[in-house]
């Protein structure tokens, strides 16, 4: 005679049938699930308010340390890649479910209600319907901050090279004299059968400095663009 074998999915039906009524259970899972929605809406409340908090009850020892971060560091990141640390609400699309997840477990693990979130992403995350990078962090207090989550594309190799330029005012006029230098040596030796003596390829080179100078301050204003250092924490300008 042969064993039948064992159905795991058939155990599974008796077990239930014998640990009590299914509409108990079927209520418990159901009043489970409503107040982890509940939860999930509170936190894209949360997520989307503009009041300010400056710190949360987070449990210390159940911190992560590679995720704890100071307001200086986070600073320095910003200039150097020309990023925003701005509000959460200020995020133009939905957060992924992903985001709702981790807080979630975040509350569940310190037994707390976070608020106060902060987005480190350039500038395109806040001002379009895009995101390349974002990161998301909560207050801990005293300047300190904890990495939630980062999700996103991450940002192009060069782009703390790319955005150098406009780190500060002396980055950019650093950049102009590189150029106009650049520019200066390309220049052929003579003109129209003229040597170029030294004084000549001075003013060559004041002259060319001059209009990069002049274009870039005409590109600043027309674009409404600032420097690094100006705008990392601040809701205006480009």
């Amino acid at each position: 005679m042969l064993v039948k074998a064992t159905n795991i999915h058939e155990k599974l039906v008796l077990k239930r049938k014998q640990s009590g009524a299914i509409s108990e259970q079927l209520a418990a899972v159901k009043n489970l699930l409503a107040n982890n929605e509940l939860q999930r809406q509170t936190i894209h409340k949360n997520l989307k308010s503009k009041l300010p908090t400056s710190e949360n009850r987070f449990t210390f020892d159940l911190l992560e340390t590679a995720n704890i971060f100071h307001i200086s560091q986070i600073k320095d990141i910003c200039i150097n890649y020309r990023l925003r640390f701005l509000d959460s609400h200020l995020y133009k699309i939905p957060f992924p479910e992903e985001v709702i997840t981790k807080i979630t477990h975040l509350e569940k693990l310190h037994n707390t209600q976070l608020s106060g979130f902060k987005l480190m992403a350039p500038s395109k995350v806040f001002m379009l319907k895009k995101y390349n990078d974002p990161i998301l962090f909560a207050p801990i207090g005293n300047d300190y901050y904890y990495l939630i989550h980062k999700w996103g594309n991450d940002l192009e190799p060069l782009r703390k090279w790319l955005v150098l330029p406009f780190k500060t005012l002396s980055h950019l006029l650093l950049f102009f004299v590189m150029i106009s230098l650049l520019i200066s040596f390309m220049l052929p030796s003579k003109f129209y059968g003229i040597e170029m003596n030294d004084t000549m390829k001075l003013v060559s080179f004041l002259f060319l400095f001059k209009y990069c100078c002049a274009i870039g301050i005409y590109y600043g204003v027309a674009k409404g663009k600032n420097f690094n250092a100006n705008i990392w924490n601040s809701n205006f300008g480009g």
